[in-house]
């Protein structure tokens, strides 16, 4: 490592300290005065935006999984960082388009845009034309602007799993509209296998290998492709079944743990709104598990729910009583049944 790289990196770890501390203070000022200081220095503007202020973000993240910021300071925080990207464009002197244009966009009920925005932002830096569309951009309203502008690419983001069903028809929509797309986020896993699963031509696991990516022309979509041609295990209806009764299984469930815990009885409204919440993500996940054929994809929410917990002082052997009271509302569903054993026998190993 030279001396420069070395140095470099140091400034860079320095200002995201800063923005650190400014954001998990509220001061949006002292934020932005950071960044233009940043580019002031001399830093890279593609570093600014990924090792400082996007290094800052999932910082963020990690902190409120661990029970050390707040909802309220989790949100203060990405809102700060999303007005001080905003600001970002009216530093620097903006560059020409000389490249295509790519259409970046969030799937249909994702609100966590941050990654998005920050893939868009690197986009216009390296010469893309870039349309950036949001959070939760309906896929119909996608299409019509594809028709409308023909972009060579869309850039399409999902951070929760949950949301890869809605992926899929939007990836399946482009794609109809001979536009092919680059899937990236934690939705689509750390290896992009559901992007792959999905049908996408392509996925990169950041905004580096994205723009990258894009440099070279995608894949044409495929003419005549089928999205269960993917997912022929969608033909036992299991998860059309479980959407469907989603309600349903939320209400048995809740009755049930009242039976096996007695002391939900007592629990205030807002307690009883939160373990229903809890309820519906897991089954929810259940579904989106049985939409991809993917039991890492349950247990793994499970995992990292029983660390949220745990975080909070809730003993995560609290999940199994839930899985025990879904496994029998289920029990004639033999895929949904073994993601539940199987996420069971993760939780108590």
């Amino acid at each position: 490592m030279s001396t420069t790289t070395a140095t470099g990196r140091t400034g860079v770890a320095e200002h995201a300290e800063r923005l650190w501390q400014a954001v998990t203070t509220g001061d949006e000022y002292a934020a932005g005065d950071i960044v233009v200081q940043a580019l002031g220095d001399g830093t890279d503007p593609e570093s600014v935006l990924l090792d400082v202020i996007g290094a800052v973000q999932r910082r963020v993240g990690q902190e409120w999984a661990a029970n050390r910021l707040t909802v309220a300071q989790e949100h203060t925080a990405t809102a700060i960082n999303d007005r001080v990207i905003a600001a970002f464009g009216y530093v620097l002197p903006r560059p020409e388009p000389r490249l295509g244009r790519v259409t970046v966009a969030c799937v249909d009920g994702e609100w966590h845009a941050m990654p998005a925005r920050l893939l868009a932002e690197v986009l216009r830096l390296r010469g893309f034309h870039v349309d950036y569309l949001g959070a939760q951009v309906p896929a119909p309203h996608l299409v019509a602007h594809l028709h409308r502008t023909g972009p060579d690419a869309v850039a399409l983001s999902g951070s929760i799993a949950t949301r890869l069903p809605t992926a899929h028809a939007t990836i399946t929509a482009c794609q109809a509209a001979a536009t092919p797309v680059i899937a990236g986020g934690a939705a689509f896993g750390p290896d992009g296998r559901y992007a792959r699963l999905l049908g996408a031509e392509a996925w990169a696991p950041d905004a580096r290998s994205a723009a990258d990516r894009l440099a070279r022309p995608l894949p044409r979509p495929q003419t005549g492709h089928q999205p269960l041609d993917d997912l022929p295990h969608l033909a036992d209806q299991e998860y059309t079944l479980v959407t469907r009764t989603s309600g349903r299984l939320v209400k048995a469930v809740l009755a049930g743990l009242e039976e096996r815990i007695p002391a939900m009885r007592t629990y205030t409204e807002q307690q009883r709104r939160h373990t229903a919440e809890d309820v519906a993500h897991i089954v929810e996940f259940l579904a989106t598990a049985l939409y991809v054929g993917d039991a890492e994809l349950f247990t793994g929410f499970l995992t990292w729910t029983a660390g949220i917990l745990t975080a909070r002082g809730v003993p995560a052997a609290s999940l199994v009583p839930a899985l025990d009271l879904l496994e029998a509302e289920l029990r004639d569903f033999p895929r949904a049944t073994g993601l539940l054993r199987d996420a069971r026998a993760e939780l108590t190993a």
